[in-house]
């Protein structure tokens, strides 16, 4: 495997995280380079043994989640397991868990206890709610974020019930903020020496996110007045159906529109009241989208793409998962890398999407077998032969 060569090269990383948001954060870093030590009980974390595989704990899922990591291997319980993740934060740049924060203080893996063995060390956590709350130490998961901060009401069905979003989107969201914030306490400490605590709550996080568009009169402290912005909210907002398939088609400015008017062979719509603004569109943006239900059905997706394209309007066949493996533009761009796992055979990784032009990310670990790194990463900490035996047996 080739040796890191992201932004963070040279960054310890004890990563003490299970399931997704955690993962997700730390793999993150792993890929700008980090040395991301994952730091697993003896039953390993649960995702191993989500999805298809090949060999025992390596399943898809903890696939997606723990590329560019090591996997070592700690009995919490036992004091030398115990001594030995100490001895490992002393080491260490950040330490990043999504344990309940009481949890994380009856292990004493709190802030306070780990600053007074590394007083540098960046302690990033993330869990359901605020710190300091009255929640603080509810339990929680995607679902039920997603449901408690209105994401689930806002993709209801037909029948108004409220559905869940078909990904883990408040886990792999708050991993990706996490991630961020760690970096950025990072340019902190590199400017200051100082290290510090970040805590990230899941709710605040999708709100923060979600209510960029959606606040809308509650940003005027008027809420009675609605909440939701209404072109994300209409049923016609969707992919279009086409003779042969569906497309999705957006636009924007009047130009836009005065153009996918024109392609539609409805020009009158150009000086229509209802669709000649932006400000008009949004008003009546069911009858806007509803000249498209209609409109779209008239020709095949490709006509519509050989219509659409040279008339530069946002548009796009309408993939499935089953499409993305021959999508042409995901060919082109490789990004579905088929790599040689050393236990695993031919698999498939994601490429990392960000570009850095001096310290290009890369993919230099696969996702490790439970405890695969133990005695190397014990080794590091300076254990003998005879103490790792201890701390594993």
């Amino acid at each position: 495997m080739p040796q890191p060569t992201g932004p963070l090269k040279g960054i310890r990383v004890v990563d003490v995280t299970t399931v997704v948001l955690g993962p997700f954060a730390s793999q993150t870093l792993g890929d700008m380079g980090a040395d991301v030590i994952k730091v697993e009980t003896p039953d390993g974390d649960s995702t191993r043994q989500i999805g298809p595989h090949r060999s025992p704990g390596m399943a898809a899922y903890f696939a997606g989640l723990n590329r560019n990591k090591r996997s070592l291997v700690l009995d919490l319980k036992k004091p030398a397991s115990k001594e030995a993740l100490l001895r490992l934060v002393e080491t260490a740049d950040v330490f990043v868990h999504n344990m309940r924060l009481g949890a994380a203080s009856r292990l004493g893996l709190d802030y306070e206890t780990l600053r007074a063995r590394n007083p540098r060390l960046i302690y990033a956590a993330a869990s359901g709610f605020r710190k300091g709350s009255s929640m603080q130490d509810f339990p929680a998961y995607d679902d039920l974020i997603q449901g408690v901060s209105g994401t689930a009401a806002l993709n209801a069905g037909p029948g108004g019930a409220p559905r869940y979003l078909p990904t883990v989107v408040v886990d792999k969201l708050t991993g990706s903020y996490l991630a961020s914030m760690i970096g950025m306490a990072l340019f902190h400490r590199e400017r200051t020496g100082q290290g510090q605590e970040i805590h990230l709550p899941m709710m605040e996080t999708i709100l923060s996110f979600m209510l960029v568009e959606h606040l809308w009169h509650g940003t005027l402290d008027q809420p009675e007045n609605g909440l939701g912005y209404p072109r994300m909210l209409t049923p016609h907002r969707r992919p279009y159906q086409t003779k042969d398939g569906h497309i999705s088609v957006i636009a924007h400015s009047d130009a836009q529109w005065n153009k996918l008017f024109d392609a539609m062979g409805v020009p009158h719509y150009k000086d229509d009241p209802r669709f000649n603004s932006v400000s008009a569109r949004t008003a009546n943006i069911d009858a806007v989208y509803a000249t498209l239900t209609e409109g779209m059905k008239s020709r095949t997706t490709d006509e519509w793409l050989a219509e659409l394209r040279p008339a530069d309007i946002p548009c796009g066949r309408a993939n499935g998962l089953d499409d993305l493996f021959t999508d042409p533009y995901l060919v082109e761009t490789n990004f579905f890398e088929r790599h040689q796992h050393p236990t695993e055979g031919t698999v498939v990784v994601p490429a990392i999407p960000t570009r850095f032009s001096e310290t290009p990310p890369n993919i230099h670990r696969y996702w490790p077998a439970l405890g695969e790194h133990t005695r190397a990463v014990l080794a590091e900490l300076g254990y003998s032969p005879s103490d790792i035996d201890a701390i594993i047996g």
